[in-house]
C-alpha cells in the first residue's frame, strides 16, 4: 500500500461545502481531525485497550481543543459570517 493511500485511509478528509471563509475552512479541518481521533479513541476503548475513564479524559481534552479553536477563529461572529 502506498504511503498516500495509507494516509487517506487513516486520516480521511472530505470537501468543505459551507460558506467559504479561511476561518471556516480551518475549523472544518479541525472538526474532521476531532471526529477521526474520537473514533480511534472509541475503538480503543471498545477493544479494551484503554479504560472508559481514559477514553473520556482524552475525548474531553480534544473537545476543549476544538472549543478553543472555535472561539479563537471567531466562528459564527457577525463580522465574518
Amino acid at each position: 500500500m502506498k504511503q498516500q493511500d495509507k494516509q487517506n485511509l487513516l486520516y480521511p478528509q472530505f470537501r468543505y461545502h459551507g460558506k467559504f471563509t479561511p476561518q471556516a475552512l480551518v475549523f472544518n479541518a479541525n472538526l474532521q481531525e476531532f471526529t477521526t481521533k474520537v473514533s480511534y479513541i472509541s475503538n480503543l476503548e471498545t477493544a479494551g485497550k484503554i479504560s472508559s475513564q481514559e477514553a473520556y479524559q482524552q475525548i474531553k481534552n480534544l473537545w476543549k481543543q476544538l472549543e478553543f479553536s472555535y472561539s479563537t477563529l471567531e466562528i459564527g461572529k457577525d463580522n465574518i459570517s
